[in-house]
């Protein structure tokens, strides 16, 4: 949309973007499973994040990441390593890696593992142990 406004001294056009449109879940969803994987730079954002649903057992190897991952457990519990350390983190929870830091995530329990997986990119990058 273009605005232009006029006084008698100046005219002025600004140009404003539109707002993105929605992204629909089965536009970013991994294969025919539950979890979506959204990267900002495909969608005017300066974030990217995995939409994970999990059932106990289920989770990525170890990784890292060039920047840091944030987690918000929505549902379920989880236990996440970060370096050596472990820790185990439930509905309401949010757990960081710093970045450049070995890490992997397990739903553990007896119910589904609902998380957002915030990284703080454009793009996901990602470089696995193994």
């Amino acid at each position: 949309m273009t605005i232009t406004t006029a006084t008698a001294a100046e005219t002025t056009t600004t140009t404003t973007t539109s707002i993105p449109p929605i992204v629909s879940a089965d536009a970013i969803r991994l294969g025919s499973g539950r979890t979506l994987r959204f990267e900002g730079r495909d969608h005017g954002a300066a974030v990217s994040y995995f939409s994970v649903d999990n059932e106990p057992g289920q989770g990525p190897g170890l990784h890292r990441h060039p920047y840091p991952e944030t987690w918000i457990v929505l549902e379920g519990e989880v236990r996440i390593t970060i370096d050596e350390q472990e820790f185990v983190a439930t509905a309401g929870d949010t757990a960081t890696a710093p970045a450049n830091t070995w890490h992997r995530f397990v739903a553990i329990g007896t119910s589904r593992l609902r998380m957002v997986c915030i990284h703080a990119s454009d793009v996901i990058v990602q470089e696995f142990a193994e």
